[in-house]
């Protein structure tokens, strides 16, 4: 079967398969942590990779060359009617609940990182429903509730040696991770006004935003400096190339499987299963290489799939919006 006949099969199947796909993005993102933080040269001159920036900058160029290659192969001239203002805003959102997240963690500890990333699915259900006046079943948020809390469980772990330190209630992480959860959540609000209001289509949500995104962390890098100090850094050592290169190949192909699963799907059932992506891979090298897990972990793994099975047999799809 030629690719453009298996991508479109692939597009109409239920969504647990997909999940291999934001399985694959989640492996690259955890790559391109120990990327960033890798050193290059040796002795006392190694360098530190510290251009986190330039490179997400790049991998939106790949992402947006390869979803522009998907539209001509198999959307052709096909017009897409959305407005630009709504891809501006999805990328702000976007670009604002990374970098809102990433500087939380100067301020919070591991505990409260965690249970702050479990809770995506929360905001975009909110606004989803204050916003778009969208209708969900009462059990779709039993089952949001299950999975957040059962994920929550599954990866925290108390920080002993903080627990005296630690004893302020609310600071500037914590609202740092709020910000992100609720740029999280207008994110999704933009995606679902997307798809439901001009029918956006899965490759020109990924190149729009993509190009957004592009030109906004194009702007920052420019206008700082970064990108100088990037070139000079290749230079020295130009094997990173290849790594980031392969890199950004492998970004595309994972967010062709998340906008694939924001189109058809949308944004809660793509957060959810963006949530959950981490829960299944400890999981799965728990199996594996048969690590013991606490109980806190069973009882996390028991919620998680409760959520999981309640959502496939009750959670359906949204009732009728009036956006």
């Amino acid at each position: 079967m030629e690719f453009g006949g298996t991508f479109c099969y692939y597009q109409k199947q239920p969504l647990y398969p997909k999940a291999g796909g934001l399985h694959l993005e989640f492996l690259l993102v955890h790559g391109v942590i120990l990327f960033t933080r890798g050193e290059y040269g040796q002795g006392d001159k190694k360098e530190k990779f510290r251009f986190a920036r330039t490179l997400v900058c790049i991998q939106c160029i790949i992402s947006a060359l390869f979803a522009k290659i998907l539209i001509q192969f198999f959307e052709g001239s096909k017009p897409d009617h959305t407005k630009n203002w709504l891809y501006g805003l999805c990328s702000l959102s976007y670009l604002g609940a990374m970098v809102s997240s990433n500087s939380a963690l100067q301020y919070v500890n591991y505990p409260t990182q965690v249970l702050g990333k479990s809770c995506k699915p929360i905001p975009v259900m909110i606004l989803g429903v204050t916003i778009l006046r969208k209708r969900y079943p009462l059990a779709k948020y039993l089952c949001v509730l299950l999975i957040v809390g059962g994920v929550a469980l599954f990866l925290y772990k108390p920080n002993k040696s903080s627990a005296v330190a630690d004893d302020h209630v609310f600071g500037f992480g914590e609202i740092l991770l709020l910000i992100s959860l609720t740029l999280d959540g207008l994110t999704g609000v933009a995606q679902d006004h997307m798809r439901s209001r001009f029918q956006t289509t899965a490759n020109h949500m990924m190149l729009n935003i993509n190009l957004w995104s592009m030109l906004v962390l194009g702007l920052i890098v420019l206008t700082t400096g970064e990108v100088s100090d990037f070139l000079s850094f290749t230079e020295r050592y130009p094997s990173i190339i290849y790594n980031i290169l392969l890199f950004g190949v492998t970004s595309a192909l994972g967010q062709t499987f998340i906008f694939m699963t924001v189109v058809n799907f949308g944004p809660l059932t793509c957060s959810i299963v963006t949530t959950t992506r981490k829960f299944f891979t400890i999981l799965g090298s728990v199996l594996l290489f048969g690590n013991v897990m606490s109980s806190m972990q069973w009882v996390g793994t028991v919620l998680v799939f409760l959520g999981l099975g309640l959502d496939a047999k009750f959670g359906k799809t949204p009732k009728k919006t009036t956006h």
